[in-house]
């Protein structure tokens, strides 16, 4: 069987597993907070927690994400089942650190035992982060995920409550008992530390205290999104030091998190969102005759103050640049399929390769390679000699992929919506004949 149609044959049989589970704990009360499942919340924040539902925080596990499930069970092995190591080391999956952070606490690997662990990224692992200790462990390795935080048993938020004056002025000569200091909402709640009845549900308690500092800068984002290396200390994920490089004080929450209505969105968009990706790159073609030859110069520029792309390493950015007759046929292109090799200008990708330098998965990669991705905030220009004859379009289309080309052929499995590259930027422009 080659290795395409076992995994193939591995996934179908896990996502038919899956749907045969019954229904997930959601947790009793007087059971520890990290077994809270994002349920629980969505009977007072039903508007966050249809954006957190449709996020890639809600689908970051293995056995919601079908590309880092296929790297899981590659590296490690079913996520359906307890006691599973990581191949090359003997150890707990790293990995699960921040795909999977409440089952990291237990140190479980079964994560359909609980709906809290199959949330991945759900509401009670972002809102117990206490504080950030950074990535460098002081043995020289990284500390990554949960194991960058000191945790707390209590919610933090980035304002809390704040009803202590309303309290006092309540418990003093105003007879007025503080009115219109606090909030003035009347529906029970939870973050005041004691269980509540809300519409016919149960809600344990869930203490709540503000913390700002971590809650409102990107210290909340650095555990998971800052650095990842392999075992042999290739970097893969390495969105925090391209931030850092760009010099920018504008925080991730700013875009990943924007305010709308009065609420952060927390459908978190990123490189699985298109409308993010459309934003991210200005993009411009300029052809000017020259002779016979139209010398056109691509522009791009990349807005963001991280990498683009970034994030796992097999992301991707392909230019395609195309002219066109009056027929609508095409007379020329920069490249035919796609540009890796016959234009490697138009692509931008960070490689990893094995000792020999040829190009190596993430698990076994044992150097970077060529980087030629778009720097934060980099403008790059790429000039092409057209031939003019005949030609009265040009059009430059940006493609966004998740996966390497390679991949694509190898993941053959994955759906279509994760292996078709993304159309993110267009130009066209109308070439006069004389």
């Amino acid at each position: 069987m080659s290795r395409p149609t076992c995994i193939h044959s591995v996934v179908t049989t896990l996502l038919f597993a899956l749907l045969a589970l019954p229904s997930f704990v959601i947790a009793a009360e007087g059971e520890s907070i990290h077994h809270v499942s994002a349920e629980v919340c969505a009977n007072c924040h039903q508007d966050i927690y249809k954006q957190w539902k449709g996020s890639m925080h809600a689908n970051s596990t293995a056995l919601k994400d079908p590309i880092h499930g296929t790297f899981y069970q590659m590296v490690a092995g079913s996520p359906t089942e307890e006691g599973v190591l990581h191949k090359a080391s003997g150890k707990y999956p790293i990995c699960l650190q921040c795909h999977a952070p409440n089952a990291a606490i237990d140190k479980t690997t079964k994560l359909d035992a609980m709906a809290a662990y199959s949330e991945g990224v759900n509401c009670v692992a972002c809102h117990t982060l206490k504080s950030y200790k950074g990535i460098q462990g002081k043995d020289g390795k990284l500390q990554l995920g949960l194991k960058a935080y000191e945790v707390s048993d209590i919610l933090q938020a980035p304002a809390g409550i704040n009803d202590g004056v309303s309290k006092l002025a309540s418990a003093g000569d105003d007879l007025f008992g503080g009115a219109g200091l606090a909030d003035s909402s009347q529906k029970p709640n939870p973050h005041l530390g004691e269980p509540v009845e809300y519409e016919g549900e149960e809600i344990p308690a869930l203490a709540m205290e503000a913390n700002p500092r971590l809650m409102k800068t990107s210290d909340a984002c650095m555990g998971c999104h800052d650095q990842r290396n392999n075992p042999h200390g290739v970097p893969l994920c390495q969105t925090g030091n391209e931030y850092m490089a760009s010099g920018s004080q504008v925080n991730c929450l700013s875009c990943h998190m924007p305010i709308a209505n009065g609420m952060a969105d927390h459908s978190m968009g990123g490189g699985h969102d298109p409308a993010m990706l459309k934003r991210a790159v200005v993009f411009d073609v300029n052809a000017v005759e020259d002779g016979d030859i139209l010398k056109t110069t691509v522009y791009l520029k990349n807005q963001l103050p991280h990498a683009m792309p970034t994030g796992a390493p097999f992301r991707n950015l392909f230019l395609k640049l195309t002219a066109y007759d009056d027929q609508g046929n095409v007379v020329w292109q920069n490249a035919e399929g796609h540009p890796s090799k016959s234009d490697p200008q138009a692509y931008f990708s960070y490689s990893i390769t094995d000792d020999e330098g040829m190009p190596a998965p993430p698990p076994t990669a044992t150097k970077p390679g060529d980087d030629t991705r778009l720097k934060p905030h980099e403008e790059r220009e790429l000039v092409y000699d057209i031939p003019a004859e005949g030609v009265v379009l040009v059009r430059g289309e940006l493609f966004y992929n998740l996966l390497w080309p390679g991949l694509v052929k190898k993941f053959d499995h994955l759906p279509t919506d994760l292996t078709d590259p993304v159309l993110i930027a267009d130009y066209e422009q109308t070439i006069a004949v004389n």
